[in-house]
Parts: C-alpha cells; structure tokens; sequence
C-alpha cells in the first residue's frame, strides 16, 4: 500500500511539473515549483513574417526573421497615424535550458532604451502547444496561417495586473515579399 502511495504522489508530482499556473484569462505563469517546458525555436517557427494589427489602441508593425544561429530576431513599432512612433522593441528568441526565452529590449520614439544598457525584460517559456505559445505574461495563439492573437500582462505602479490583446494579421503583400519575386 506505501509503495502504491509513492508511486501515485510521484506520478502526480512529475505531472505537475510542467503544468502552468493560469495568470489572466489568456495568459500562465510559472509558479516557483514549475520547470520550463522543453522546446526549440522549431516549435514557434509558425512565427516567422511581417504582421501588423492593432494593440494598446494603435496600430503596430512586426516582423520575425527565421531561425539562424540559434536565435530568432524580431522587431515590435507601435505607431499612430497622427501622433507617430510610440515606442519599438527588439526582440530575441533564444534556447536557453532545454527551453525557449523571449528577450525584449524597449526604445522610446527617439530610439533612447527604457531598460539599463545590460538590461532587457525576459519572458520564459511556460508552456507550449500545438497552436499556442505562453511566455510568464505572454501568449500567443495561432489563428490559421494568417492570423495571432496575442495577450500581454501589464503590471501597474498600484500592483494590480491586466491582460491586453494584441491582434496580429500576416501581411500577405509586403515590399519583402515583393523584392523576393522581383528577384526571380
């Protein structure tokens, strides 16, 4: 009867592992006893292109290169028609641990960094699935070929937290995919 007991709490132990914690709605995080998830940059492949979409109440352009020595490169602009640029980010996909981290580096309007010059926000890989990415506060859902819905946390100055869409559409005509035919 023990052994049968240990057998079942490490069962339900080593399932626990990489079950993520619901943060929002939409969106997980680790807890201190959870382990990443094992991925590769394979897994999020399906991110690769240019998109645009709206967030935060104006429009945003994005870009994810594919995978090449071990990262992959994005860069964020969220803009408005007549206000301008925001703010842009960088954005690097990196294996790290048998797992996949999101590295983001902020910049005002001016190109001036909000994080220190060795700093940047880090998101870890929660958990992944077939359609879906989660980072600690982020996820992103595949909606077909062409489409992303995406989810961020935004934590206030009072403490509290709330999920924000991002709404992603793959730009089907862009001035890349242009020069690639041009090239032909």
């Amino acid at each position: 009867m023990m052994i049968r007991l240990f057998v079942i709490l490490l069962c339900a132990m080593t399932l626990s592992v990489h079950t993520a914690e619901k943060n929002t709605k939409h969106t997980y995080k680790l807890s201190d006893s959870e382990s990443q998830p094992k991925a590769t940059l394979k897994d999020v492949s399906w991110l690769v292109g240019s998109w645009e979409g709206t967030a935060f109440g104006s429009k945003f352009e994005e870009v994810w290169n594919p995978e090449s020595a071990n990262t992959m490169v994005g860069m964020f602009k969220l803009y408005d028609e007549e206000k301008g640029v925001s703010f842009y980010e960088i954005l690097l996909l990196i294996e790290e641990n048998d797992s996949l981290a999101l590295l983001v580096k902020h910049f005002s309007a001016d190109f001036t960094a909000w994080e220190a010059k060795k700093d940047f926000v880090k998101f870890k890989l929660v958990k992944l699935e077939e359609n879906a990415v989660h980072f600690s506060g982020l996820s992103f859902y595949k909606k077909g070929a062409n489409a992303i819905d995406g989810y961020i946390v935004m934590k206030y100055k009072d403490g509290s937290i709330q999920e924000q869409p991002i709404n992603y559409q793959r730009v089907v005509d862009s001035p890349s995919a242009n020069l690639s035919q041009d090239n032909k």
